[in-house]
């Protein structure tokens, strides 16, 4: 299984790019299946998450050529050759039940194992299956979940019982060529949900509200191709500002999305991060951390919510670097029970911090961190305990990285770069 070997201590410097949104690349290909005519996703990060779900696309029918030059895919489904996702890529990505949409839109039937992914906590399918049921669809639940549409998909008001970005999305891809008209209620809004909609739109669907909690889709017969680019992904921009200001390092990320940092800097700033802009570049400013206390002396707090609040991925991020801040901060993660459950990794590497319940931290630095051999338990985690072997002193061994790799491009080659002193070993 391979490791990250990573010699900690060392500031970095230089610029990183960032690469295509992953939580967006993922539903524009499964959207793939919606068209008969060839569809080009520009901007894709080549990770494993895409991969797995660039698999299912042929395994459903669809062939996928891979442009790396280009940094493109593109992906034709003339026809469906299976209604079933496969059980082994669905073990591995909660994404693959991002097919269900697609599969009932186009062939009116769709059999989707239990998806796997992280294990950060319980993480319902109740709301993709119920929105789906307003929209039409028979379901039937056993092993997995038999979905049938034998009357064709109608258009109908749903109201979503939580602000699910991937049941909206599913909804949405069920919806875009049902009958009349939907409405979708307390829709989530993020970026990669936005994203998917100017997909949609592209390939000719008629989308209304996008960004906003109340989407409105006009049925259309079908769809065609289109070439679309993938937004720059904020989770590798929340992610890479996190390392340099930890770090003490002073780097700039390239092809960034301003519009998608406010809430992150923000939260951000109160543990003393400076960043300065400049177009689509974005340089964290080389400082010394310090919690900075709400009105009144009071501890802070940063908690995620939903777009446009903080993200929820990026709590574990947050984390390790007020590790390396000057007072005491809670962290609150208010969405999965087992996200927080990395941090006895953090403590086993002298981190002061207590854990107060299922969803909640608090953090006192600064500490110096002492490298030790560590187990990535999911995408951002795994970043989070990079980020903390870079801060330690000596030698830290990542194993696990699987899960790291599901969400960062190449991450060892470019962080080595910056000047990081990290190998990856097969």
């Amino acid at each position: 299984m391979s490791s990250y070997i990573i010699e900690g201590g060392t500031p970095l410097k230089g610029n990183i790019r960032v690469n295509g949104n992953k939580n967006a690349a993922l539903p524009c290909i499964a959207a793939s299946l919606l068209s008969s005519e060839p569809l080009i996703l520009q901007n894709i990060p080549n990770i494993e998450d895409v991969n797995i779900m660039l698999h299912i696309v042929e395994q459903l029918g669809g062939v996928v050529e891979h442009r790396p030059a280009q940094r493109e895919r593109e992906l034709v489904v003339r026809s469906l050759r299976s209604y079933k996702v496969p059980e082994e890529q669905a073990q591995q990505i909660r994404a693959s039940f991002l097919f269900a949409g697609p599969l009932l839109a186009r062939g009116g039937r769709a059999y989707m194992p239990p998806p796997g992914g992280d294990v950060i906590g319980r993480r319902r399918l109740d709301t993709h299956l119920l929105a789906l049921k307003v929209l039409g669809t028979e379901i039937s639940i056993g092993n997995g979940y038999d979905l049938r549409a034998p009357q064709g998909l109608q258009g109908a008001t749903i109201f979503l019982d939580e602000t699910s970005v991937t049941a909206t999305e599913n909804c949405l891809m069920a919806a875009v060529t049902a009958r009349g008209r939907t409405i979708i209620e307390n829709a989530a809004s993020e970026p990669h949900v936005q994203d998917l909609c100017l997909l949609l739109n592209a390939m000719g669907g008629r989308i209304s509200g996008i960004g906003t909690n109340l989407l409105i889709i006009e049925g259309v017969p079908r769809l065609h191709g289109a070439r679309f680019e993938i937004g720059s992904d904020y989770m590798e921009v929340g992610s890479f500002i996190g390392m340099a200001a930890a770090t003490h390092s002073d780097i700039t990320i390239e092809d960034i999305q301003p519009r998608t940092l406010n809430m992150i800097e923000i939260n951000y700033q109160k543990l003393g991060i400076q960043w300065e802009c400049s177009g689509r570049a974005l340089r964290v400013l080389p400082t010394t951390l310090a919690v900075q206390p709400d009105l009144g002396g009071a501890i802070p707090s940063i908690a995620d919510a939903p777009w446009p609040g903080f993200p929820p991925d990026l709590t574990s991020i947050v984390l390790v670097v007020a590790t390396q801040a000057r007072g005491i901060i809670l962290i609150y993660e208010r969405l999965f029970e087992s996200r927080m459950f990395f941090v006895d990794k953090l403590i086993s590497m002298g981190a002061q911090i207590i854990l107060c319940d299922p969803h909640r931290v608090v953090v006192s630095g600064p500490t110096q961190l002492t490298a030790t051999t560590l187990t990535s338990p999911d995408v951002r985690a795994g970043m989070a305990l990079v980020i903390a072997a870079l801060c330690a002193r000596g030698c830290s061994v990542i194993n696990n990285i699987f899960q790291i790799e599901r969400g960062y491009e190449n991450l060892a080659e470019r962080l080595a770069q910056l000047g990081a002193r990290i190998e990856r070993s097969q």
